[in-house]
Protein backbone atom coordinates (compact mmCIF):
# COMPACT_ATOMS: atom_id res chain seq x y z
CA UNK A 1 0.00 0.00 0.00
CA UNK A 2 1.18 3.28 -1.01
CA UNK A 3 1.64 5.48 1.92
CA UNK A 4 -0.91 8.49 1.40
CA UNK A 5 2.11 11.90 1.97
CA UNK A 6 -0.40 14.35 0.37
CA UNK A 7 -2.56 14.37 3.60
CA UNK A 8 -2.28 15.35 7.09
CA UNK A 9 -2.76 12.42 8.91
CA UNK A 10 0.88 11.55 9.89
CA UNK A 11 2.98 8.38 12.55
CA UNK A 12 6.38 10.04 13.53
CA UNK A 13 9.00 7.98 15.21
CA UNK A 14 11.04 8.75 17.82
CA UNK A 15 14.06 7.04 17.13
CA UNK A 16 16.34 8.28 20.15
CA UNK A 17 13.44 7.18 22.28
CA UNK A 18 13.80 3.44 20.55
CA UNK A 19 17.49 3.30 21.74
CA UNK A 20 16.83 4.96 25.34
CA UNK A 21 14.03 2.07 25.39
CA UNK A 22 16.82 -0.14 24.72
CA UNK A 23 19.44 0.71 27.12
CA UNK A 24 16.74 0.85 30.00
CA UNK A 25 15.78 -2.85 29.08
CA UNK A 26 19.53 -4.02 28.77
CA UNK A 27 21.04 -2.21 31.94
CA UNK A 28 19.60 -5.02 34.45
CA UNK A 29 21.02 -8.23 31.97
CA UNK A 30 24.09 -9.89 32.43
CA UNK A 31 26.91 -8.25 30.23
CA UNK A 32 27.50 -10.82 28.06
CA UNK A 33 23.65 -11.60 26.60
CA UNK A 34 23.09 -11.37 22.87
CA UNK A 35 20.43 -8.60 22.45
CA UNK A 36 17.79 -9.60 19.36
CA UNK A 37 15.93 -7.02 18.22
CA UNK A 38 12.23 -8.26 17.37
CA UNK A 39 11.18 -6.33 13.86
CA UNK A 40 8.37 -8.21 12.53
CA UNK A 41 5.60 -6.54 11.24
CA UNK A 42 6.85 -3.93 9.96
CA UNK A 43 8.53 -3.05 13.32
CA UNK A 44 5.13 -2.99 15.59
CA UNK A 45 4.18 -1.00 12.89
CA UNK A 46 6.83 1.75 13.04
CA UNK A 47 8.50 1.15 9.95
CA UNK A 48 11.08 -1.78 10.10
CA UNK A 49 13.69 -0.29 7.59
CA UNK A 50 14.19 2.62 9.97
CA UNK A 51 14.28 1.16 12.65
CA UNK A 52 16.55 -1.70 12.50
CA UNK A 53 19.36 0.85 11.09
CA UNK A 54 18.37 3.10 14.12
CA UNK A 55 19.15 -0.22 16.51
CA UNK A 56 22.32 -1.72 14.27
CA UNK A 57 24.53 -0.68 16.54
CA UNK A 58 23.06 -1.34 19.62
CA UNK A 59 22.29 -5.32 19.05
CA UNK A 60 23.47 -8.52 17.91
CA UNK A 61 20.95 -9.38 15.76
CA UNK A 62 17.37 -9.04 14.77
CA UNK A 63 14.43 -11.56 14.94
CA UNK A 64 11.34 -11.52 12.24
CA UNK A 65 8.00 -13.80 11.82
CA UNK A 66 8.71 -15.36 8.43
CA UNK A 67 11.09 -15.31 5.66
CA UNK A 68 9.93 -12.27 3.41
CA UNK A 69 10.88 -10.24 6.53
CA UNK A 70 14.46 -11.38 6.42
CA UNK A 71 14.95 -10.90 2.93
CA UNK A 72 13.60 -7.12 2.95
CA UNK A 73 16.28 -6.76 5.92
CA UNK A 74 19.25 -8.33 3.90
CA UNK A 75 17.60 -5.62 0.43
CA UNK A 76 17.84 -3.07 2.66
CA UNK A 77 21.91 -3.72 3.44
CA UNK A 78 20.85 -5.28 7.06
CA UNK A 79 23.92 -7.44 7.74
CA UNK A 80 23.41 -8.51 10.84
CA UNK A 81 22.21 -12.13 12.16
CA UNK A 82 18.51 -12.59 11.51
CA UNK A 83 16.47 -15.38 13.01
CA UNK A 84 13.13 -16.06 11.58
CA UNK A 85 10.73 -17.10 14.30
CA UNK A 86 7.71 -18.79 12.48
CA UNK A 87 7.89 -22.07 10.04
CA UNK A 88 9.39 -21.34 6.89
CA UNK A 89 8.15 -23.75 3.96
CA UNK A 90 11.05 -26.10 2.76
CA UNK A 91 11.46 -24.56 -0.37
CA UNK A 92 12.06 -21.32 0.98
CA UNK A 93 15.36 -22.83 2.75
CA UNK A 94 17.77 -22.28 -0.35
CA UNK A 95 17.02 -18.57 -0.25
CA UNK A 96 17.51 -17.90 3.51
CA UNK A 97 20.85 -19.84 2.69
CA UNK A 98 22.13 -17.82 0.46
CA UNK A 99 20.79 -14.76 2.66
CA UNK A 100 22.73 -16.31 5.62
CA UNK A 101 19.17 -16.48 7.25
CA UNK A 102 18.73 -18.20 10.58
CA UNK A 103 15.35 -20.47 10.62
CA UNK A 104 13.43 -22.26 13.25
CA UNK A 105 13.04 -26.05 13.07
CA UNK A 106 9.93 -26.98 14.73
CA UNK A 107 9.29 -30.16 14.30
CA UNK A 108 10.68 -33.39 12.99
CA UNK A 109 8.14 -33.88 9.89
CA UNK A 110 9.50 -30.66 8.91
CA UNK A 111 13.18 -31.33 9.03
CA UNK A 112 12.56 -34.57 7.37
CA UNK A 113 10.74 -33.80 4.42
CA UNK A 114 13.66 -31.03 3.83
CA UNK A 115 16.10 -34.32 3.87
CA UNK A 116 13.17 -36.19 2.14
CA UNK A 117 13.38 -33.03 -0.88
CA UNK A 118 17.43 -33.77 -1.05
CA UNK A 119 17.79 -30.18 -0.11
CA UNK A 120 21.24 -28.54 1.25
CA UNK A 121 21.29 -28.04 4.52
CA UNK A 122 25.13 -28.03 5.04
CA UNK A 123 26.11 -25.13 7.00
CA UNK A 124 22.55 -23.42 7.26
CA UNK A 125 21.82 -21.96 10.74
CA UNK A 126 18.91 -23.70 12.44
CA UNK A 127 17.00 -22.79 16.05
CA UNK A 128 14.82 -25.61 17.74
CA UNK A 129 11.78 -24.19 18.98
CA UNK A 130 10.82 -26.03 22.26
CA UNK A 131 6.79 -25.73 23.34
CA UNK A 132 6.92 -25.72 26.71
CA UNK A 133 3.55 -24.63 27.08
CA UNK A 134 2.33 -22.00 24.44
CA UNK A 135 1.23 -24.51 21.86
CA UNK A 136 1.44 -22.76 19.01
CA UNK A 137 4.57 -24.58 17.11
CA UNK A 138 7.61 -26.18 18.73
CA UNK A 139 8.73 -29.48 19.90
CA UNK A 140 7.41 -31.02 23.20
CA UNK A 141 9.88 -33.74 24.98
CA UNK A 142 13.86 -34.64 25.01
CA UNK A 143 13.47 -37.17 22.50
CA UNK A 144 12.23 -35.00 19.66
CA UNK A 145 14.96 -32.58 20.24
CA UNK A 146 17.85 -35.00 20.32
CA UNK A 147 16.65 -36.82 17.34
CA UNK A 148 16.49 -33.14 15.32
CA UNK A 149 19.95 -32.45 16.63
CA UNK A 150 20.90 -35.42 15.20
CA UNK A 151 19.52 -35.26 11.89
CA UNK A 152 20.82 -31.70 11.75
CA UNK A 153 24.44 -32.96 12.84
CA UNK A 154 23.85 -35.48 9.63
CA UNK A 155 23.33 -33.13 7.79
CA UNK A 156 26.36 -31.13 8.43
CA UNK A 157 23.66 -27.89 9.49
CA UNK A 158 24.56 -25.34 12.36
CA UNK A 159 22.68 -26.65 15.87
CA UNK A 160 23.03 -22.62 16.06
CA UNK A 161 20.48 -21.77 18.87
CA UNK A 162 17.44 -23.26 21.12
CA UNK A 163 14.51 -21.52 22.07
CA UNK A 164 11.24 -21.60 24.16
CA UNK A 165 8.41 -19.00 24.37
CA UNK A 166 6.39 -18.48 27.72
CA UNK A 167 2.85 -18.00 27.30
CA UNK A 168 2.06 -15.48 30.57
CA UNK A 169 5.33 -13.84 31.92
CA UNK A 170 3.53 -10.59 31.68
CA UNK A 171 1.15 -11.63 34.27
CA UNK A 172 1.40 -11.27 38.17
CA UNK A 173 0.76 -14.83 38.56
CA UNK A 174 4.25 -16.77 38.03
CA UNK A 175 2.65 -20.56 38.33
CA UNK A 176 2.34 -21.05 34.81
CA UNK A 177 5.71 -19.24 33.88
CA UNK A 178 7.88 -21.52 36.14
CA UNK A 179 6.59 -24.80 34.97
CA UNK A 180 7.29 -23.57 31.95
CA UNK A 181 10.69 -22.53 32.71
CA UNK A 182 11.67 -26.14 34.25
CA UNK A 183 10.57 -27.82 31.12
CA UNK A 184 12.57 -25.96 29.02
CA UNK A 185 15.66 -26.25 31.59
CA UNK A 186 15.11 -29.97 31.79
CA UNK A 187 15.22 -30.48 27.98
CA UNK A 188 18.43 -28.30 28.09
CA UNK A 189 19.71 -30.65 30.70
CA UNK A 190 19.26 -33.66 28.09
CA UNK A 191 21.21 -32.16 25.16
CA UNK A 192 23.51 -34.05 23.42
CA UNK A 193 25.70 -30.88 22.84
CA UNK A 194 24.82 -27.08 23.97
CA UNK A 195 24.12 -24.49 20.95
CA UNK A 196 25.82 -21.40 20.60
CA UNK A 197 22.41 -19.05 21.59
CA UNK A 198 19.72 -20.33 24.04
CA UNK A 199 16.89 -17.35 24.54
CA UNK A 200 13.38 -18.12 26.06
CA UNK A 201 12.95 -14.13 27.30
CA UNK A 202 10.76 -11.66 25.23
CA UNK A 203 10.32 -8.46 26.19
CA UNK A 204 7.76 -9.14 28.84
CA UNK A 205 10.41 -12.15 30.40
CA UNK A 206 13.27 -9.55 29.98
CA UNK A 207 11.61 -6.68 32.10
CA UNK A 208 10.17 -8.95 35.12
CA UNK A 209 12.39 -12.36 34.89
CA UNK A 210 15.84 -11.26 34.13
CA UNK A 211 17.02 -13.59 36.43
CA UNK A 212 15.21 -16.16 34.41
CA UNK A 213 17.66 -15.16 31.08
CA UNK A 214 20.07 -17.16 29.48
CA UNK A 215 22.72 -15.90 26.88
CA UNK A 216 19.98 -14.25 24.66
CA UNK A 217 17.00 -11.99 24.53
CA UNK A 218 14.49 -11.15 22.15
CA UNK A 219 13.09 -7.48 22.87
CA UNK A 220 10.17 -6.59 20.89
CA UNK A 221 7.28 -4.70 22.38
CA UNK A 222 9.43 -2.78 25.10
CA UNK A 223 11.35 -1.24 22.17
CA UNK A 224 8.89 1.08 21.21
CA UNK A 225 8.08 2.22 24.54
CA UNK A 226 5.27 -0.18 25.03
CA UNK A 227 4.23 -2.43 28.34
CA UNK A 228 3.94 -6.16 27.38
CA UNK A 229 1.47 -6.15 30.73
CA UNK A 230 -0.77 -3.39 29.45
CA UNK A 231 -1.84 -2.24 33.00
CA UNK A 232 -1.38 -5.33 35.30
CA UNK A 233 2.02 -5.32 35.87
CA UNK A 234 4.01 -1.93 36.35
CA UNK A 235 7.22 -1.19 34.45
CA UNK A 236 10.44 -1.21 36.69
CA UNK A 237 12.20 1.30 34.69
CA UNK A 238 10.78 4.40 32.52
CA UNK A 239 10.01 4.20 28.93
CA UNK A 240 9.93 6.84 26.38
CA UNK A 241 6.69 6.26 23.66
CA UNK A 242 8.22 6.32 20.54
CA UNK A 243 5.35 6.51 18.02
CA UNK A 244 2.85 9.81 18.15
CA UNK A 245 -0.08 9.84 15.32
CA UNK A 246 -1.28 13.08 14.28
CA UNK A 247 -3.46 14.68 11.72
CA UNK A 248 -5.63 18.23 11.24
CA UNK A 249 -8.96 19.78 10.78
CA UNK A 250 -10.00 19.35 7.18
CA UNK A 251 -13.21 20.42 7.40
CA UNK A 252 -15.58 22.25 10.26
CA UNK A 253 -19.28 22.89 10.54
CA UNK A 254 -21.59 24.34 13.03
CA UNK A 255 -24.68 21.81 13.06
CA UNK A 256 -27.93 22.78 15.12
CA UNK A 257 -29.54 20.99 17.90
CA UNK A 258 -31.16 17.29 16.22
CA UNK A 259 -28.55 16.94 13.41
CA UNK A 260 -27.34 13.30 12.10
CA UNK A 261 -23.87 12.35 11.92
CA UNK A 262 -22.39 9.79 10.22
CA UNK A 263 -23.73 6.16 8.69
CA UNK A 264 -26.48 4.49 10.08
CA UNK A 265 -27.11 8.21 11.95
CA UNK A 266 -26.06 6.78 14.93
CA UNK A 267 -24.97 10.24 16.75
CA UNK A 268 -27.52 13.13 17.20
CA UNK A 269 -26.33 16.45 18.18
CA UNK A 270 -28.14 16.94 21.50
CA UNK A 271 -27.78 21.05 20.98
CA UNK A 272 -26.01 23.42 18.74
CA UNK A 273 -22.60 22.31 17.93
CA UNK A 274 -19.10 22.51 16.05
CA UNK A 275 -18.31 19.56 14.21
CA UNK A 276 -14.77 18.57 12.98
CA UNK A 277 -13.66 16.26 10.54
CA UNK A 278 -10.23 14.45 10.21
CA UNK A 279 -9.10 12.62 7.19
CA UNK A 280 -8.63 9.10 9.34
CA UNK A 281 -10.47 6.08 9.58
CA UNK A 282 -10.79 2.39 9.82
CA UNK A 283 -8.58 1.91 6.45
CA UNK A 284 -5.91 3.06 8.55
CA UNK A 285 -6.49 1.60 11.87
CA UNK A 286 -8.58 3.51 13.71
CA UNK A 287 -11.36 0.72 13.63
CA UNK A 288 -15.27 1.51 13.89
CA UNK A 289 -15.41 0.65 17.91
CA UNK A 290 -13.29 3.71 18.25
CA UNK A 291 -16.23 5.90 18.06
CA UNK A 292 -16.79 7.70 21.32
CA UNK A 293 -13.24 8.29 21.95
CA UNK A 294 -11.40 11.45 22.55
CA UNK A 295 -8.95 13.05 20.43
CA UNK A 296 -6.93 16.32 21.58
CA UNK A 297 -7.54 19.43 20.04
CA UNK A 298 -5.66 22.61 21.79
CA UNK A 299 -5.08 20.45 24.70
CA UNK A 300 -8.72 19.63 25.00
CA UNK A 301 -10.66 15.96 24.54
CA UNK A 302 -12.65 16.09 21.77
CA UNK A 303 -14.92 12.71 21.66
CA UNK A 304 -15.43 11.14 17.60
CA UNK A 305 -18.88 11.31 17.23
CA UNK A 306 -21.17 8.93 14.59
CA UNK A 307 -19.39 6.03 13.32
CA UNK A 308 -15.87 6.25 11.87
CA UNK A 309 -16.11 5.81 7.99
CA UNK A 310 -13.03 4.02 6.25
CA UNK A 311 -11.51 7.35 5.23
CA UNK A 312 -12.74 10.00 7.74
CA UNK A 313 -14.29 10.69 11.45
CA UNK A 314 -15.87 13.67 12.96
CA UNK A 315 -15.19 14.85 16.12
CA UNK A 316 -17.31 17.34 18.39
CA UNK A 317 -15.50 20.45 19.23
CA UNK A 318 -15.31 22.73 22.32
CA UNK A 319 -15.57 25.65 19.45
CA UNK A 320 -14.78 26.72 16.02
CA UNK A 321 -11.32 26.30 14.58
CA UNK A 322 -9.57 27.11 11.40
CA UNK A 323 -9.01 24.52 8.86
CA UNK A 324 -5.75 23.23 9.74
CA UNK A 325 -5.91 23.25 13.06
CA UNK A 326 -3.07 19.96 14.91
CA UNK A 327 -5.47 17.29 16.16
CA UNK A 328 -3.50 14.20 18.17
CA UNK A 329 -4.63 11.26 18.04
CA UNK A 330 -1.94 9.49 20.11
CA UNK A 331 1.01 11.95 21.64
CA UNK A 332 0.67 14.64 23.80
CA UNK A 333 -1.08 18.26 23.86
CA UNK A 334 -0.05 20.71 26.18
CA UNK A 335 -0.09 18.27 29.14
CA UNK A 336 -2.99 16.36 27.87
CA UNK A 337 -2.09 12.97 26.79
CA UNK A 338 -3.34 10.31 23.85
CA UNK A 339 -1.45 6.98 24.52
CA UNK A 340 -1.64 3.49 22.40
CA UNK A 341 -2.13 1.35 26.10
CA UNK A 342 -5.27 4.37 26.24
CA UNK A 343 -6.66 2.67 22.62
CA UNK A 344 -6.23 -0.54 23.56
CA UNK A 345 -8.29 0.24 26.58
CA UNK A 346 -10.93 1.48 25.10
CA UNK A 347 -11.41 -1.63 22.47
CA UNK A 348 -10.77 -3.85 24.75
CA UNK A 349 -7.47 -5.43 23.60
CA UNK A 350 -3.92 -4.94 23.75
CA UNK A 351 -1.57 -2.51 22.77
CA UNK A 352 0.41 -4.95 20.43
CA UNK A 353 -2.56 -4.90 18.13
CA UNK A 354 -2.96 -1.40 18.34
CA UNK A 355 0.40 0.06 16.39
CA UNK A 356 0.09 -3.05 14.08
CA UNK A 357 -3.30 -2.42 12.94
CA UNK A 358 -1.97 1.51 11.88
CA UNK A 359 -1.82 0.95 8.10
CA UNK A 360 0.80 1.59 5.76
CA UNK A 361 -1.25 4.05 4.23
CA UNK A 362 -0.21 6.68 7.20
CA UNK A 363 3.20 8.01 5.90
CA UNK A 364 6.06 7.37 9.18
CA UNK A 365 8.14 10.48 9.82
CA UNK A 366 11.73 8.94 11.31
CA UNK A 367 13.28 11.75 13.44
Amino acid sequence: MKASRHRPTQISIDLEALSYNLQQVTKPLPIRTQVYAVVKANAYGHGVIPIAKQLADQVAGFCVSNLDEALELRQAGIEHPILVLGVVPIDGISLAKQASISLTVASLEWLEQAVAAALDLADVAFHIKVDTGMGRIGVRDSQTVNQLVDLLDQQEAKFEGIFTHFATADQADQTYFDQQLALFKDILVDLPEMPRLIHASNSATSVWHADTVFNMVRLGNVLYGLNPSGRELELPYPLKPVLSLTSELVHIKQLPKGANIGYGATYTSPSEEYIGTLPIGYADGLVRAMQGFSVLVDGQACPIVGRVSMDQITIRLPKAYPLGTPVTLIGQDQGMERTVQDWADYLGTINYEVVCLLSDRIPRYHE
